[in-house]
This record gives C-alpha cells, structure tokens and sequence, in this order.
C-alpha cells in the first residue's frame, strides 16, 4: 500500500461513526447497534439491555413505541401449547407490563398459570380466563384461526381449578401488552366467606379509583377488562362501575368464565384466602403521570356488533313474579295501546305470528327498560336509565317466564331475536369505519398521526360459524382492514361494553337506556398510538 492509499484510508477511519458501545462491539456504529438489536427476541434483549447504559438506551429507543403480541395454540399438551404461544410472542423486543390467556376448558388455570410465571416472571401482573372460543393467529403457522368451544359453566372454582375427565377443550391464546405511558395492575372484586356473603362492591371501585390516583394525575382509568366467575350477577357491578367512571373510561369483557389473577399488589392476590372469594377480576389502565418525555398517548375505541333485532309492539309488566332458586321472573303484560292483560301463551303466539311461526327460545330475549337510583357508598343516590336483556324460557296460560331478576311492574319491554343478517351488516359497518380509521394513517404525517397497534374481541358464544354459516366473520372487520396488527378474541358467556364509539358514531346520551352487558354481540376495542409531537425547532 503506498502512502496516499495509507493516508486516504487513516482519514476514512477518522470519519467512522463514534459508539458509545464498549467492549468487543466497540467499533459497531450505533445505527447498525440498532439494527441488530432490534431483531433480538424478547428475552436476549432485556439481556442485552442490561449490557451497558448505552445499550440501555438504544433499547429503550427500539421500544419507544406500544406493542401488543399475541398468538394462539390448539396444542393438547399444556405445556407445549404454553411453549408455542411464549415463543411467539416473545420472538421480537418487548417489555411485558400484563398478560391476558384466555384458555379451554380442558387445560387447567393453575397448570398454565405456573407455566406462564415460570417463562415471564412472577412480576407482571396477568390474567388467565377459561373461555368459550378463541380468534387470533396460530403460533406455527400465522393463519387467523377461529376456534369455537362450549359455554363455559359457572361452578368452577378458580381454588379448586377442577375441569372435567374427559374435557377435550384444549387450546390457548397468549397475549403480551407494552403499553409506556400507562399503568397497568389487576384489581379483585371480593366477596366474604363468612355468612352473610358480602359483594364488597363499594371497595372494588374504591380500589380502582386509588390505585389510578396514586400512578396517575386522577382517579378514573383510561379502560378496564373485565371477568366475571358466572357465578354472581354482574349488572350491578357494571352499572354501578358506568355510574362512578367518565364517558372516556372504557369498560370491556367476559360476564361468565373461570380466572385466576396476580396483581402487583401482593395483598390483592388473594386466591385460596380463608377470608375472599374472588367474584371478578379487572384490568386497569391508567395514565403514567412519570411519562418519560417523548412517549405518546394511547387511545382506547369500542365498537359494537349488535347481533340482534326488535319483534313486534313495546309491552309493560303488570304482574311480576320472582323465583329466587331458579333467579328467574314469571310476568304478565300488556302490549302498548292495548288494555287486555296477556298471558305467557298469548304473548309467545303474538310473537310467533310475528316471525311466521318460526319462534324459539332459545335464541328470544326481551330488553327491558329500567329506571333506578344507584349510588355508590354515602353519596346520594341518582336515577340511571338502563336496558338489560333477559332470555325467554318459556310460557304458559299463566306466566311469560324469564331468566334473570330485577324486573318491576311497569317496567318497559320490547322482545328481541338473534338475528344473523343484522349482525353481517352491523360488522359491515364496523369494517367501513375502521378503514375509515386505517385511512387517516397517511404514511407521510405518521409522526402525527394515530395508529393502530393492538385489538381485542369478546364475542358472543352463540355467534361463530353455527351463526352465520360460515368462520372468520367476527374477527374479519378488524383483520381485513389490520392484517398484520395483532388481534386477540375470545368467544364469551356475556359480552360487556361500555363507552361512547368514536369509530362508528355512536354517542349515547345520559337520558338514553344505557346497556353494559350485551347479547349476541360482538365488542372491539381498538387499541391506537398518537406519537409526541416532535419539539419545535431552535430560531437563530
């Protein structure tokens, strides 16, 4: 080599990006730092996060954006099913801040919750349900799958864990969520062991409402998600968490199941406690008022597909009777306009008459329209106006029976069916407004623009292919217009929503029946990232 060659080749070295990395991978340059541990999998880069502060920080650059990682396996084996679905969502960077499993009948919650501790950590807080079905992307092979199971029964214990002999309902979808800027921990609902039973209601939202204040700057959440154990009632819950939380607060879930929880709060974790019976679980995300500067906001959007439509007139109640053993109602009414007291039987042959004879059910329900005082511990109560649904078991020359109770004389009814063609157009609606939503991602202004990062689904169990003849559809509004966003649905006993739609319109008046639990419905929250707005430039 001659001497300019030599000199040319000193001050091309001169002119190599400075690192701030140490070590062996010093003369790597941080951009190409960067790139490789941007492909590290989860679990080798919180190793490599821990390397030197510089390394830290080119971490914490990679993921300075929200992430949800899900994936589903219908794997027999438990603990091949767990190593599937951790493989897959851990195969790229992130930072767990919770984990939801939702989980078949004949895989227990106590096996694969060890089995998830063991491979996340015993720190972050999770939630594991036994569904109905579930809908996401298969670990081994990323296909979009629907797996439909049965309604899951109530009198599991989440103590006991016990399932069936013979439970062939094997499956699990595994979903991890980033979310810097929030807080997330999971809040019990608890009930006494000792008699009188108490739903200690008043605490839970006290609870909520404190663990808020204390990581936030107020005490309402930005969203909760919901179990219940199918074992308690939960309208009340629900409505009294709609009378306590802002419009914003968004509230979705899963009425019926079986759980097991772990908060970050060891004094909440009280599963097999000699004094709680847990009757529900919550997932709270609050607002991080520590923020690191540079983090954007998280939005949280509901829609809803409604699955079902009105028959025939408006009825009010004249008689009712309740059954508490059965926790159902037998009624009498009138039809709007009509003086003549109706029976069971002459009320299900008018709605036959309506449907062409084709009425049953098992799929008839009616919405009743509720007025009443709620309050929640010594405030004074306020009148709310809901519309609860209560399916139809039957009637005679007697009674209309109902499931359910809490239905007063004079209280408004209108019956409903589960009707498919209503909920293909209602996810055709869906569809429209989330393109809509993918439209205002202009790849030229993302830096100022939401996007979707993240999904979730509770739908009905008695939707699915049975319902519209064919797989896929519930999920497809959302993986049409994201396919390559995660989305995590379980197919469920109940469906809660609660909150006004910003995707397709709908805003819900205070004066308006307000329903928090819904039937044959399918609710999608979409979970959408705003960046910082970059700092203004210096003026010279």
């Amino acid at each position: 080599m001659d001497v300019a060659s030599s000199s040319s080749a000193k001050k091309t070295d001169t002119k190599r990006p400075h690192t701030t990395a140490t070590g062996l991978f010093s003369p790597i340059s941080d951009d190409l730092l960067h790139n490789v541990l941007s492909r590290l999998p989860a679990l080798t880069f919180a190793s490599a996060a821990c390397v030197s502060k510089s390394w830290n920080q080119i971490c914490s650059r990679i993921l300075n954006r929200p992430k949800l990682a899900s994936a589903l396996s219908l794997h027999p084996s438990p603990k091949v099913a767990v190593n599937e679905v951790i493989e897959k969502v851990l195969a790229e960077p992130i930072r767990p801040h919770f984990v939801v499993a939702n989980i078949g009948s004949g895989f227990r919650l106590y096996d694969i919750s060890k089995l998830i501790s063991k491979k996340l950590g015993s720190s972050v807080p999770f939630i594991i349900s036994t569904s109905s079905g579930i809908v996401g992307r298969d670990a081994l092979t990323h296909e979009i799958k629907e797996v439909k199971w049965g309604e899951v029964c109530g009198d599991g214990s989440d103590e006991d864990c016990s399932i069936p002999a013979k439970d062939v309902n094997c499956g699990i979808l595994l979903t991890v969520g980033f979310v810097p800027g929030l807080k997330v921990d999971v809040i019990p609902l608890l009930r006494t062991t000792k008699e009188p039973r108490e739903v200690l209601l008043d605490k839970f939202i006290t609870d909520i409402m404190d663990y808020t204040a204390s990581v936030s700057d107020c005490t309402s959440p930005v969203g909760i998600m919901m179990f219940g154990d199918g074992l308690l009632d939960m309208k009340p819950i629900v409505d009294a968490l709609d009378y306590t939380m802002p419009a914003e607060t968004v509230i979705v879930g899963d009425e019926r199941g079986r759980f097991l929880y772990r908060s970050e709060n060891e004094s909440r974790n009280v599963c097999g406690s000699a004094k709680y019976f847990t009757d529900a679980v919550a997932l709270i995300f609050a607002k991080d008022k520590g923020k690191p500067h540079g983090i954007g906001d998280i939005q949280f959007q509901i829609a809803l597909s409604n699955g079902v439509s009105t028959v025939g007139p408006r009825h009010k109640a004249v008689s009712v009777k309740v059954n508490e053993c059965e926790r159902s109602t037998w009624l009498t009414a009138r039809r709007e306009g009509h003086p003549e007291i109706l029976d069971g039987q002459q009320i299900l042959d008018d709605i036959n008459d309506e449907l062409g004879n084709h009425a049953d059910s098992s799929d008839l329900y009616i919405g009743v329209t509720k007025r009443r005082k709620i309050s929640i511990g010594s405030e004074k109560p306020r009148w709310i106006t809901s519309l609860e649904y209560h399916g139809v078991v039957g009637g005679d020359d007697q009674y209309l029976y109902v499931s359910g109770v809490g239905i007063k004389t004079g209280d408004y009814f209108n019956f409903y069916r589960s009707d498919p063609q209503t909920a293909l157009a209602s996810c055709s609606n869906i569809s429209a407004s989330l393109k809509n939503l993918k439209l205002e991602e202009n790849p030229k202004h993302r830096r100022h623009m939401s996007e979707v990062f993240g999904g979730f689904m509770f739908a009905c169990c008695g939707r699915g292919e049975p319902f519209f003849g064919r797989t896929n559809v519930d999920g497809s509004p959302f993986v049409e217009n994201f396919p390559r966003v995660p989305l995590a649905g379980i197919f469920c006993g109940g469906e809660i929503a609660r909150g006004s739609s910003r995707l397709t319109g709908e805003a819900q008046k205070d004066n308006d029946a307000r329903c928090t639990l819904h039937v044959y419905s399918t609710i999608y929250l979409v979970l959408s990232y705003t960046p910082a707005p970059a700092p203004a430039p210096l003026e010279h």
